[in-house]
């Protein structure tokens, strides 16, 4: 299993970045997908959820509204839209699969948001 995350950026608040994940080595479409983000200090927190068929999607409370987790099966890239971006998304930003029951990681993108 691999995933690779790429986009991260420094973005000026108020701005928007798209980051993607692109997965191999597991049958992508049969699975749900997550992205999690870690900011310095903190713990790995759980920011959005889509499932196998992209038919639904669940966010954390920080990022409703601002965020949209999507998928494409046919190129097995999952990507996070993050708009109206805040000083405090600033974090690592990782790509998550949990087959049967162990979870693979990516390396994560860098998200910083500051002016």
């Amino acid at each position: 299993v691999q995933l690779v995350e790429s986009g991260g950026d420094l973005v000026q608040p108020g701005g928007s970045l798209r980051i993607s994940c692109v997965a191999s080595g597991f049958t992508f479409r049969w699975y749900a997908m997550s992205w999690y983000r870690q900011a310095p200090g903190k713990e790995r927190e759980l920011v959005a959820t889509i499932t196998n068929d992209g038919g639904s999607t669940n966010y954390a409370d920080s990022v409703k509204g601002r965020f949209t987790i999507s998928r494409d099966n046919a190129k097995n890239t999952v990507f996070l839209q993050m708009n109206s971006l805040k000083p405090e998304d600033t974090a690592v930003y990782y790509c998550n699969v949990r087959l049967v029951s162990v979870s693979h990681w990516g390396r994560g993108t860098q998200v910083t948001v500051s002016s």
